[in-house]
């Protein structure tokens, strides 16, 4: 349980809040690189951490996030033309098309038609300009002080070729934090996801990793190990099986929002990550990975259709069908028989819960127990990185690229050997 106070830090995030200014150390994942496709494309309206943008490509290829109103009489620049150096002002950037101000990728004025020429008002006005880099099908943006970014994220997931990854996203009516704790609560899926064999193509495929993911249904009490790491948490969540041994399901956390799902057998991975948009929805991104092999048709078609941990959309937006105001399509009939909530999908299944709980849970009033740990200890962390910045100006844990060369794994282990010890060659990605 959290007082007010504490809940507000966890949850705020937009200006100039104490959790806006933690998240804007990291690099964030904004849009799919496919939604500005070739330069000079029409630009994206968003809104991250509570703050209105224009994700550009300029004409000569630059990318960056604009303020999205004109600082002339705030008109939208998702309406504005991307001009290349063949205008008539010779320069790359976005014009506004209510008076004709015209704007580069960091932001200066470079171009005021409705001034006299001789003017040298454009000189002083700036637009607040947040770089931008595409790296793993994904762009990414800094949104912290000028000069002070760190490396690109270096996750398993946006360094491997094309063909070996699939990333998606959606639109969450709900808080970040309450959608992320579901990333790393382990024993909801003994419960919720206990028909996931119906909607995961790997565990259909794999009999190695179906084998494995059966030991959450023989346990569906485990008993939580947290340990604090220099990029996050390491989650172990242990079960007793049939035979005497445990089995591990080992999470990696990764500050601020990205999760790993533990792996079973040798099937693609599965990452999450999720972004604010505002205090009461997120952008949540989902992914699956191999990093030894291309994904196969049927395993992508899965995806894109709604299965694993992606979700099915309505076309032109990143809205998925299932909603509240159709109840999530449960199905009473499937509950009944095959699926303990009735609801599709394993994404749709965690959404459904995060999104009943209200757009900003009121953790005043929970009741936590030991299933809860991993849950508490995240909440811990980030309010400490929050105190530690804060109070001494310290820069946040995790901005090192080389934190984030990680993997999730599960494992069935002798009682007496250490999950630490045993799991350590299988969590560490590739790139190590």
């Amino acid at each position: 349980m959290l007082n007010d106070v504490d809940n507000a830090l966890l949850t705020q995030t937009g200006p100039g809040t104490p959790m806006g200014n933690l998240l804007r150390q990291y690099w964030i994942p904004v849009l799919l690189d496919e939604e500005l496709p070739y330069p000079g494309c029409p630009p994206v309206r968003l809104k991250i951490l509570g703050e209105s943008l224009i994700a550009l490509r300029t004409v000569d290829g630059q990318y960056s996030l604009l303020q999205e109103f004109c600082a002339h009489r705030g008109a939208s620049l998702y309406f504005g033309r991307n001009e290349g150096k063949d205008s008539p002002d010779g320069q790359c950037g976005l014009r506004c098309v209510y008076h004709g101000w015209k704007y580069a990728a960091d932001g200066r004025c470079v171009d005021m038609p409705n001034e006299p020429s001789v003017s040298k008002f454009k000189q002083h006005i700036n637009l607040t300009a947040y770089p931008a880099r595409v790296r793993g099908g994904v762009l990414w943006a800094y949104m912290g002080a000028e000069g002070s970014a760190p490396g690109l994220p270096e996750l398993e997931w946006a360094m491997v070729p094309g063909d070996q990854r699939f990333a998606s996203k959606r639109r969450q009516f709900a808080n970040f934090m309450q959608a992320m704790e579901g990333g790393i609560d382990s024993s909801h899926v003994s419960f919720l996801h206990s028909d996931l064999y119906l909607w995961n193509p790997t565990w259909q495929e794999d009999r190695a990793g179906s084998a494995m993911i059966e030991h959450v249904y023989t346990d569906a009490a485990p008993r939580f190990f947290v340990e604090q790491t220099d990029y996050g948490m390491l989650i172990g969540a242990r079960r007793e099986t049939d035979d005497g041994r445990y089995y591990w399901r080992v999470t990696q956390w990764l500050l601020p929002w990205y999760t790993m799902i533990p792996r079973d057998g040798n099937g693609p991975i599965g990452a999450h990550a999720w972004v604010p948009i505002d205090d009461e929805t997120c952008w949540a991104w989902s992914v699956n990975y191999h990093p030894d092999r291309a994904l196969t048709k049927s395993e992508t078609d899965s995806y894109r259709s709604g299965g694993g941990i992606h979700a099915k959309v309505k076309p032109g937006t990143f809205d998925p069908e299932q909603c509240a105001d159709n109840d999530y399509m449960i199905d009473r009939v499937l509950q009944r028989t095959v699926s303990f909530s009735g609801i599709r999908g394993i994404a749709m299944q965690d959404v459904a819960m995060q999104e009943s709980m209200g757009p900003i849970v009121d953790r005043t009033r929970e009741h936590l127990g030991s299933s809860d740990a991993a849950v508490i200890a995240a909440r811990r962390r980030l309010l400490a990185e929050v105190k530690a910045m804060g109070d001494s100006g310290k820069r946040p844990s995790g901005l090192d690229p080389a934190t984030h060369h990680l993997r999730s794994t599960s494992a069935l282990l002798p009682r007496e050997e250490s999950w630490i010890d045993a799991t350590a060659d299988a969590r560490m990605s590739r790139q190590h």
